[in-house]
């Protein structure tokens, strides 16, 4: 008996140990900033430079950085990590890409924050920005044509896939609340037509380890 309970505590020990040990530093942002250009983000390596260099600036280092875009041949579920991830405030937004892509995901208005920790303004806020750029269906895998030119596009051509970081939209279907995949960008993929549904060309950022 004493040995079992030995074991049982040592065990329950390691098991504490594990927990405390998770990394609750941020690995989950919206861009606070797009590159300014629309949906021409410089392709997937420009935009995941764009996430490394945001996240630097704000004191978070020591872990590689890719942007939340799918494109002609890859989807953007592939391209994050397994998670956890969590919030610039510590919080979790989930634990592994199951859960990320359901239901129980903790994406809302208040966790899907920019690098420095700050709310994204969203759906009745003036400017409301809470249409993010992903090019991606609910699980997560790409929509052809919907990722201005694999995001090297700025003109009145093409169109991107938009998620709302705030869950609302117009009404209460479950595009509207979707956090990746809502609606297209109408009127092309330069800045103005991604303002005029109520974006800014911001991305979503996961730290890959």
């Amino acid at each position: 008996m004493r040995r079992l309970l030995l074991v049982t505590a040592a065990t329950l020990l390691a098991a504490a140990g594990v927990a405390s040990s998770q990394d609750a530093t941020m690995s989950f942002f919206v861009t606070s900033v797009g590159s300014g250009k629309g949906a021409d983000l410089g392709g997937l390596k420009g935009a995941d430079a764009h996430c490394a260099s945001l996240a630097e600036a704000a004191g978070v280092t020591g872990k590689t950085w890719a942007a939340y875009l799918s494109t002609g041949d890859t989807d953007a579920r592939d391209r994050i990590g397994k998670g956890p991830w969590f919030d610039a405030k510590g919080v979790k937004i989930a634990d592994d890409i199951a859960s990320l892509h359901s239901d129980a995901n903790g994406i809302t208005k208040q966790t899907a924050l920019d690098e420095k920790g700050e709310v994204v303004s969203g759906r009745g806020d003036k400017p409301n920005r809470h249409d993010i750029l992903t090019g991606s269906k609910p699980d997560g895998t790409k929509i052809a044509d919907q990722t201005c030119g694999d995001w090297t596009m700025s003109d009145a051509e093409g169109a991107a896939m938009m998620g709302h970081h705030d869950r609302t939209g117009l009404d209460d279907s479950a595009a509207a609340k979707s956090w990746n995949s809502s609606h297209a960008s109408r009127g092309g993929c330069s800045q103005d037509a991604l303002k005029g549904t109520g974006g800014d060309g911001l991305f979503y950022c996961f730290a890959t380890n």
